[in-house]
Order: structure tokens, then sequence, then C-alpha cells
């Protein structure tokens, strides 16, 4: 029995030492194919940085879809305790980008779409529909003339308005001149320093259209996996500082599996145009002039799940 319990102990000994040897070797078979695989990805990278060079049409889309749905019953803990609820939005970027020897056109659609509900069971008389949230609609157009690989005269178009409810009320329309510059591949700086906001309202006595600055800019990246853009629109009227805006928007996608993964984006806007027709049209009115009116700062923010189109 005892010689038996030393050949068991034998045996168990031989098999560790083995399974040791075995994994040495295979992480030794396995550093190589490592170095391999970096390489062939490095030579791939290298080629598609030599496509995406190539002058022509390049497009794009990556969007955010998020949402969610509740129902309460008797949860008394909160202030309705009988309600449905639910929010839902999406966003989508989308560019199309000509590239030539003597010219650029690049084109970008903005679109950031949301509804939320909140149905009290208990109060008949409040809605139990979807109402619209976020409300972003934001399109530019910019053709440039190179003067050399980074800098070229310029012309651009943008609009910025809402589509869900109270479209092109109010609607803005630029349209500029100066030049653009191109830092680094993937970001444009414009700079047009003879630009009209047109402004379209029925409400003429807060809006009003001006002559000012045009400063833009945008940065649209893929690296693998990673999606983002954030652009910059900035108009600074010559004629009151009360017509100047600027909104600031960004949006990041990572791909978990295939073309979905998880996205999240959020905006910034500064309009005191629009403050003061929001604060004219409470009851009573909260400010009456563009003096007395507080132009908080305006955001939004969104994370769900990501496709990349």
């Amino acid at each position: 029995m005892k010689n038996l319990s030393l050949l068991f102990i034998f045996f168990i000994g031989i098999t560790s030492i083995h399974a040791q040897e075995t994994l040495e070797e295979l992480k030794a078979i396995q550093g190589p194919k490592k170095d391999s695989i970096a390489a062939i990805q490095g030579r791939v990278d290298a080629i598609q940085a030599k496509i995406d060079a190539l002058p022509g049409w390049k497009k794009g889309a990556f969007g955010t879809i998020g949402g969610s749905i509740s129902s309460f019953e008797n949860w008394y803990a909160q202030g309705t305790p009988n309600n449905n609820s639910g929010n839902i939005g999406f966003t989508v970027n989308a560019f199309a980008n000509l590239n030539k020897e003597k010219f650029f056109w690049r084109n970008a659609v903005n679109v950031n779409l949301s509804w939320v509900k909140l149905d009290d069971k208990d109060d008949p008389t409040d809605s139990d529909s979807f109402q619209e949230a976020t409300d972003v609609f934001n399109i530019t157009s910019l053709y440039g003339h190179k003067l050399s690989d980074k800098f070229a005269l310029s012309g651009l178009v943008e609009y910025r308005t809402t589509i869900l409810s109270n479209f092109n009320d109010p609607g803005y329309l630029d349209l500029g001149v100066g030049v653009t510059w191109t830092p680094i591949k993937d970001m444009v700086v414009v700079v047009h320093p003879g630009n009209y906001n047109f402004v379209f309202s029925k409400e003429d006595t807060v809006f009003e259209s001006s002559l000012g600055a045009k400063i833009l800019i945008d940065y649209t990246k893929q690296i693998k996996a990673i999606s983002f853009k954030t652009n910059l629109s900035m108009f600074q009227s010559y004629e009151s500082s009360n017509l100047s805006n600027w909104t600031w928007t960004n949006s990041f996608g990572y791909s978990l599996w295939k073309m979905i993964g998880v996205g999240f984006d959020f905006g910034l806007r500064s309009n005191k145009q629009e403050a003061l027709n929001y604060a004219l049209a409470q009851t009573p009115p909260t400010a009456t002039s563009f003096e007395d009116v507080d132009n908080d700062l305006q955001s939004y923010w969104m994370f769900g799940l990501n496709y990349k189109f």
C-alpha cells in the first residue's frame, strides 16, 4: 500500500512537470504569432491610410439609439405611484466629403431626436402620449479652393433648426466666405469674417438677422472600434452680442460586436435670442428684454446602443 502511494505521488509530480513544460512551450509558440498578427495589422493599417488619402468621395455615418419603458402600480414611495413612463431617442452623424487636387467639398448632417412620456394613471387630464424632448437638426456644406495643403479660400452654408415642432421657428442659415485651415487629417477649422446669419421666425420682435463672423471647428475620426465627432459652430454678430450664438455637439461610439456598440452624445448651446423668446412665452413673462433675461447654458446628453452604418 505504501508503494502504491509513493507511485501515485510520483505520477502526479511527473504529470505536473509535463503540464508545466507544455504550457511554457505553448507560450513560446504564441509569442511569435502575436508579433506576426501585429505586423500584419500594421501593414493593413498602412494600406488603409493610403486608401483614405486618395482623392475622391469619402462617406460614412454612425448613430446612437437609447430608450427605456417602465410601469408602476401602487409604488407609494414616489409622488405618482401609478404611472407608465418611457423615453426613446436617437442620433445620426453622417458625412460625404470630396477631396480633389485643387479643391474639396465637405458635407455633414447631425440629427438628434428624443421623446419622453409620463402618464399618471390617477390623473385623467394628463397626456398619455410621448412628447418631444430633444430636437436638433444641423446640416453644413463647405467648399474650398486649395491655396496649399493646409489652407484654402472657402464658402460655407450651414442650416440649423428643429424638425419635430416649430420647424424653422427659429431657423438659422449662415452664408459666408473666408479661409479654411486643415492642420491635421480629419480636422477642419473655418474662419469666415464675412458671414450673414439669417434668422427665420414668426417672432420678428425677438429674432433678428445680422452680419458677423463665423467660426466652425469640426473633427471626425475613427480609430479601429472607436468613432467620434466634435463640432463647434460659433457666430459673432458685428451689430450686437445679443445676436451672437454658439453650439457645441459631441458624439462617441464604441463597437462591441460587429457594427453594434455603445454610444454617448452631449451638446451645449448659448443663444440669447432663444432665451428671451422662451421667457416671453411664459405666463407671466419672466423677462421682457435682453437686459433682464437669464441666458442659461443649454445642454443635452444621451447614452445608449450605438450602430455604425
